[in-house]
């Protein structure tokens, strides 16, 4: 465990070098994230204090503390999750905050809508927005945004860091993949836990083989060396023979004007040529009248016919984990209670 916290250090030092010319202990950073979870135990705890940066610790995330902090402070980074995003957004609209002082707002932890990133950016068009992609397993290192003047990659995870090897591999026969072809994500790296569970052994070009960490992510590279995940293969959804990946109605489900929140999972059948159908659990806007078929009709005219959602269910909120990953289990769990 000690190598992989030494590591983990190593590399920010090096990432935080490699990617900025400024004198990067000059900068300011909020923290909301529980330092309990290896995101901000990686990032907070250990990482930006090798570097000398300030950092201004929260209790607990409350949206105004944080502006006001962001103010008085003069806040020049905010690593956030997803949830945290999506108040920032709500906060711009309600109270008009204009946070002048930050530079960058990164988040990681969990998957994010497109429309959430399109809505962050035209609020606060002056902050510049990154994603990134760890593991608990990895010390949480893997990939870090990078953004240029000609070059905005807002979707993607970023790039590989230091020392971080990484492959995409064929789901049925394991071999390698081309940039622009999705698979399963295979990562090699000094941060990398040395214990034998999920471990996959490569052999490169018939040299020696190297132990990469498998960790059923879906993902594939573009061209220019940008990581894009697409899903966890452990909550693909399996209808008749079909592959639906919950993060895809996702996007298209939070695109709608009424639904503020909403998490797909899968419901099994008693019929097995079926296995699997979607299940959308949606949190409407105040007031909102949609009804089930209006939000199946919705998806259904933007997808193919098999990826269409089955299934309705208005829920008060999402259940999600303290950074933010979203609890599908709890879903799946409610799905069963139903059934009895």
């Amino acid at each position: 465990m000690h190598r992989n916290l030494i590591a983990t250090v190593e590399l920010f030092v090096r990432l935080e070098a490699s990617l900025y010319s400024s004198e990067i202990w000059r900068n300011v950073y909020l923290t909301a994230i529980p330092m309990f979870h290896v995101y901000g135990l990686s990032l907070f705890s250990m990482g930006l204090l090798s570097l000398g940066s300030t950092i201004v610790v929260m209790r607990k995330f409350d949206v105004e503390e944080a502006v006001r902090a962001i103010d008085a402070f003069k806040v020049t980074h905010f690593p956030t999750v997803p949830p945290i995003l999506t108040t920032l957004i709500r906060a711009k609209g309600a109270t008009g905050c204009r946070l002048q002082s930050l530079v960058q707002v990164s988040c990681r932890a969990a998957p994010i809508a497109p429309k959430t990133i399109h809505d962050f950016l035209k609020a606060f068009p002056h902050v510049d927005f990154i994603q990134g992609y760890g593991l608990t397993e990895s010390a949480a290192v893997g990939t870090c945004g990078f953004n240029t003047t000609n070059c905005k990659r807002h979707i993607s995870v970023g790039l590989l860091a230091p020392n971080m090897q990484a492959k995409i591999i064929d789901l049925e026969t394991g071999s390698c993949l081309p940039p622009g072809t999705s698979g399963e994500l295979l990562l090699h790296g000094s941060a990398i836990m040395k214990a034998e569970t999920c471990i996959v052994v490569v052999t490169i070009a018939r040299i020696s083989p190297l132990y990469f960490l498998c960790h059923q992510d879906i993902a594939y590279f573009d061209g220019d060396g940008y990581l894009y995940i697409l899903d966890r293969l452990k909550e693909t959804i399996k209808y008749k023979g079909f592959q639906i990946a919950p993060a895809d109605l996702e996007a298209l489900l939070i695109a709608h004007p009424d639904i503020v929140d909403v998490a797909v999972t899968a419901k099994a059948l008693q019929n097995e040529e079926a296995g699997e159908i979607p299940v959308a659990f949606v949190v409407t806007r105040s007031g909102s009248k949609r009804s089930s078929t209006d939000v199946i009709e919705f998806v259904a005219k933007q997808v193919t016919p098999y990826k269409k959602v089955r299934e309705v269910v208005f829920v008060s909120s999402i259940p999600r984990s303290p950074a933010g990953k979203t609890l599908r289990r709890k879903l799946r769990d409610t799905l069963a209670a139903s059934r009895m």
